[in-house]
């Protein structure tokens, strides 16, 4: 938008050097997230690593179902929702959980969402689970997997979940839910994405309008 036509090339050829000129808009690998603890002190989660994490998963399946594929992924550092994950067919919001006397990375998980343009815009519904942060991308892959097994021909996302209801999408994603104990083993979980210090939640001033 507001591009002369004669500089549209070398605009292109930049997004291209910039790793941005990737097709895929509005679909499965489009995951959208805020900066969360990246740059803002109301994070309380890495949104923009999960980011990455979600779409590494998802393009290691390989999906091509033309209905899968308009599947749309949003994640939010904190619940005020600059991601748009309460809008997002499938969508993630920042959270800490407790483990003993330490915290883990964590995210509550919204489905059923609709931000797709022309579309009238539908809010998520809030499951009763909370996921440690690395098991996103897991929780993720189930949910899709769900999908495609046990949809009826033809049926959108939204319209299968509205169909098995909430409970079928918790059930399917409960055992993920549980926090780990600390220990060599599981300290993984309580580093978030693309971090090197086990997890403390910290927050300040935020770049949001809230």
């Amino acid at each position: 938008r507001w591009i002369p036509d004669g500089s549209v090339y070398t605009v292109w050829k930049g997004l291209v050097e910039l790793g941005l000129g990737d097709s895929g808009t509005l679909e499965i690998e489009d995951v959208v997230s805020c900066p969360g603890t990246d740059s803002c002190k109301l994070g309380i989660t890495s949104s923009m690593g999960l980011n990455r994490a979600i779409a590494d998963r998802v393009r290691e399946m390989v999906v091509t179902d033309p209905l899968t594929r308009r599947i749309l992924i949003n994640a939010s550092g904190c619940p005020n929702s600059c991601g748009q994950h309460h809008i997002a067919n499938i969508g993630f919001h920042g959270a800490a959980i407790k483990s003993g006397e330490r915290q883990v990375p964590a995210y509550h998980v919204f489905v059923g969402g609709n931000r797709r343009p022309g579309a009238d815009l539908e809010l998520g519904t809030l499951l009763k689970v909370r996921l440690p942060a690395k098991r996103v991308p897991d929780a993720v892959e189930r949910l899709v997997r769900l999908y495609e097994a046990e949809r009826a021909d033809g049926e959108e996302f939204n319209a299968f979940f509205e169909r098995a209801g909430k409970v079928h999408f918790e059930d399917a994603l409960r055992d993920l839910t549980l926090p780990p104990e600390f220990s060599l083993d599981t300290m993984n979980e309580f580093i978030d994405w693309e971090r090197d210090r086990i997890y403390v939640l910290e927050r300040g001033e935020g770049e949001c309008a809230v």
